[in-house]
């Protein structure tokens, strides 16, 4: 027993006497996931947002909602009288050459409704930017998985969406709401849109 104690004492103090740290080593680098995929807020320029290499003017009666994991904002407009909600535009940047084509994430936001109609499609040059712009009514039964759990079929509801080229990739915006909420906030979605311009 007596030996035990004392082989100890001497290994303490060598452990003392060369510096050695039995602390959990911490690691060299922490690297940080892109601002756009942790839900920080969007750059601000002049009262405004921007990102890749782009900025927008935000409509003003619209407000800014708290950060959401995989958007790089997110907009609230005001709820029409009698709608039981208000409306949603989310903002998405994945990366240069992230997030797939304009074609495939128009035909995923039509599969987002049933009931849907034509939809409507057109392509405009804003400020030398081109920005596809799609328009569906019907019934959103939005999206599903196992981190977004769906929130049931939503009835008389529309989408207007924009996908910007943008310098650094592309820009997705996505306007959803009850059909006269959208209709009242359709003006304020149109000035944000042809508000894009370059840095």
């Amino acid at each position: 027993m007596r030996r035990s104690a004392i082989g100890l004492l001497v290994m303490l103090g060598t452990m003392v006497l060369f510096g050695i740290d039995c602390k959990k080593k911490e690691p060299e680098e922490v690297k940080q996931a892109p601002p756009q995929l942790m839900g920080q807020a969007p750059h601000s320029v002049g009262g405004g947002s921007s990102v890749a290499g782009i900025h927008w003017a935000v409509p003003g009666r619209w407000s800014e909602l708290p950060p959401r994991q995989m958007r790089y904002a997110t907009y609230n407009a005001p709820a029409a009288v009698g709608d039981p909600e208000g409306g949603e535009c989310g903002v998405f940047f994945f990366g240069s050459g992230q997030g797939g084509s304009v074609d495939m994430n128009i035909d995923r936001w039509i599969g987002q409704f049933e009931d849907a109609g034509k939809p409507s499609r057109s392509v405009k040059e804003v400020n030398g930017l081109k920005v596809t712009f799609v328009e569906v009514r019907g019934t959103y039964v939005g999206m599903s998985g196992p981190m977004m759990p769906s929130q049931g079929k939503k009835e008389n509801y529309r989408l207007l969406g924009a996908i910007v080229e943008a310098p650094e990739g592309s820009v997705f915006f996505k306007f959803t709401g009850p059909q006269k909420t959208v209709a009242a906030a359709e003006a304020d979605f149109n000035a944000l849109t042809g508000s894009f311009a370059r840095n």
